[in-house]
């Protein structure tokens, strides 16, 4: 499914709209920069590629169609969760002269996609993916990653683990890229007992045989890894089983976002979680971002969106540097996003080596708020200025 625009907000379609407008010369003298955002739309994880699209969109919207003053074109399609799509995509828009890629939220179809671009010489900025191995040994000067490396969400539970007091945990996730980065960041943090590591299958609906062996190894907590749909399932199961009357569960925000906080029911209360971003942080920034999201579309955003608009500011900021050229200044556009110069949504915002985030890492608690309602409490800083264990094997 290809589009120009955001299908959600009327808003934001008119800003895209004012960047196709701004191609033919008519409103813009200068051609605007074509932007590929490639990601999940459509499938149970659909809502996370929404959110992305959203939270992006709603930065070109509040410049009329422009990033860092440059006009932009947003060619944006659905991957259908699928490496293949996502490949034949890539292959299309790069022999369409784009140059420029973002919006992808798997890490296999994110593997999929970053050679084809790099090889034409473009530049791919994640929203959200980040795997392993663009970020030690093999990282490219061609490849960015706004959100965080994928080790650091569960290095950051496993801190927290340890301070909350498990000694003796399972963990869980999904057999493919993501779900093995958390779980291998998860032990390289965590001090106690891991009883058993369990993979499920990326797209797995049923997990009635995984909490009967948690059930009977009688751990402290569990860790896991399942956003999305899968999440969804799991949480429902999980609460239905009686399990979480005397296994705590932790695991990132991605496993319990605020979309998934609603579609759950009652599930995730009781949930600890690791987050790099809140609503309710607070610095001017964020504030006129969950204000404007609101406003837009009508719902609070979640972390998706947050890294998102981050990405889109983050281009912006490099696109105003180079004038847009980002063929004939590809060098200078790259040096400019590895500046990182925007006001982010999570306040202090600065790469490492490996072109990663450095940054706060909280625990959050999902808890009922004042209203009765279940929300998002922050608890403490569990890490602060966090680099990815990958960095270092990064030559760059």
């Amino acid at each position: 499914m290809k589009s120009f625009f955001s299908l959600s907000a009327a808003g934001v379609a008119a800003a895209a709209t004012a960047a196709i407008v701004a191609s033919t010369g008519v409103a813009q003298a200068q051609t605007p920069v074509r932007i590929g955002f490639i990601t999940t739309l459509s499938t149970p994880a659909g809502y996370i590629g929404e959110d992305e699209r959203d939270g992006f969109m709603l930065a070109v919207q509040e410049e009329g169609g422009k990033l860092g003053g440059v006009p932009v074109q947003m060619v944006i399609e659905d991957d259908s969760l699928k490496p293949a799509n996502a490949r034949q995509t890539a292959d299309r828009m790069v022999q369409d002269g784009i140059r420029l890629f973002t919006g992808i939220n798997f890490s296999n179809v994110l593997v999929a996609v970053v050679p084809t671009v790099l090889e034409a010489g473009g530049t791919y900025v994640s929203v959200n993916a980040a795997p392993s191995m663009f970020a030690g040994k093999n990282c490219k000067p061609g490849y960015f990653s706004v959100a965080y490396q994928n080790d650091s969400y569960s290095n950051s539970a496993g801190l927290a683990a340890n301070e909350i007091g498990y000694k003796r945990i399972v963990i869980m996730a999904p057999n493919y890229q993501a779900g093995r980065d958390a779980l291998a960041g998860f032990k390289a943090t965590y001090k106690g007992e891991v009883l058993a590591e369990i993979y499920t299958k990326l797209d797995q609906s049923d997990f009635s045989v995984e909490l009967a062996r948690v059930r009977e190894l009688k751990p402290d907590a569990i860790f896991q890894f399942h956003p999305g749909g899968a999440g969804i399932n799991l949480a429902k199961q999980y609460a239905n089983s009686g399990l979480a009357k005397t296994i705590p569960m932790l695991t990132p925000i991605y496993s319990m976002d605020r979309r998934m906080l609603a579609a759950t029911g009652n599930a995730g209360n009781g949930y600890y979680l690791t987050a790099m971003w809140a609503a309710d942080l607070d610095n001017a920034a964020n504030r006129h971002f969950v204000d404007a999201f609101v406003k837009a579309y009508g719902r609070v955003p979640t972390d998706y969106a947050a890294t998102s608009y981050d990405t889109a500011k983050l281009i912006g900021s490099a696109l105003k540097a180079v004038g847009g050229d980002i063929d004939g200044r590809k060098d200078d556009f790259r040096a400019a996003l590895r500046k990182g110069d925007i006001d982010s949504v999570r306040g202090k915002f600065r790469f490492a080596n490996n072109q990663h985030p450095v940054q706060d890492w909280y625990l959050l608690h999902v808890e009922p708020n004042a209203e009765g309602k279940l929300d998002y409490r922050t608890v403490k800083t569990i890490a602060t200025d966090l680099v990815d264990p990958h960095a270092a094997e990064c030559p760059m």
